[in-house]
C-alpha cells in the first residue's frame, strides 16, 4: 500500500466526497486523527456512511439520519469492518471530519491533518484486519507525508469533552504493536 499521485491510496476504492476544500497555503499533512462511525450508531455494513460522506444521506431511512442529514461532513479514509479501504478526499486536501478541535497548541485541525474512519463504535471491539490495514495505511502515510510521523491521536483527544471516538472499544496498543513490527519486519 502507497500514496500514488494524485495523492491517492493504491488499493482504496476512490468514492469523491464534495465535502472537501483546499489546505491553507503552505500547509502539508502532519497529523493522522483517527476516528470511529457507525451508521445508524452501532450498526455496520450498510452504504449509510458513504451517503454521509457524500451527501445523499436520506433522513428518512432511519429516525437517527434525520439528525445528522444536514451534516457535511467527511474524512480521508474509511476502514471498513471487513477491511476494505474506501477513500473520499485526496490527501493534500482538507476533508471535514475534525471540526472544533486543536491539536499542540493548532487550532482547526483539518488544516494540517488526515482523518481516517474506522466503521465502529466506542463501545464494541474493533476488528483484527482493521487494525491492520489501519497500521499498513499509517505506515503509508508516514512514508508520503513525514511530518505525520509521530502525531497520531483519536478524535476524542483533538475535540475533549466534545468528541469520545475512537472510544475504549479501540485498542491503541495493538495498533502501536502491529506499527512497531511493520518498521521492524521479520523482528
Amino acid at each position: 500500500m502507497r500514496v500514488e499521485p494524485p495523492h491517492r491510496l493504491s488499493g482504496a476504492r476512490f468514492c469523491a466526497s464534495p465535502n472537501h476544500n483546499d489546505r491553507p497555503a503552505n500547509t502539508v499533512p502532519s497529523l493522522i486523527v483517527v476516528h470511529g462511525i457507525s451508521l445508524p450508531p452501532g450498526d455496520f455494513g450498510g452504504p449509510h456512511i458513504e451517503a454521509l460522506f457524500t451527501n445523499r444521506l436520506d433522513p428518512a431511512g432511519h429516525p437517527y439520519f434525520a439528525t445528522i442529514a444536514g451534516l457535511q461532513v467527511s474524512a480521508h479514509v474509511l476502514v471498513r469492518r471487513d477491511g476494505e479501504l474506501v477513500q473520499f478526499v485526496a490527501f493534500d486536501q482538507r476533508a471535514w471530519h475534525a471540526g472544533l478541535s486543536s491539536y499542540q497548541g493548532r487550532s482547526n485541525c483539518n488544516d494540517f491533518s488526515i482523518g481516517i474512519e474506522l466503521e465502529g463504535s466506542d463501545d464494541i471491539a474493533y476488528t483484527a484486519v482493521q487494525y491492520t490495514r489501519l497500521a499498513e495505511l499509517i505506515q503509508a502515510l508516514n512514508v508520503a507525508y513525514p511530518e505525520t510521523r509521530g502525531h497520531l491521536v483519536g478524535h476524542s483527544d483533538i475535540a475533549p469533552g466534545r468528541k469520545t471516538d475512537p472510544g475504549a472499544a479501540f485498542d491503541w496498543a495493538q495498533l502501536q504493536a502491529l506499527l512497531a513490527a511493520g518498521e521492524n519486519p521479520g523482528a
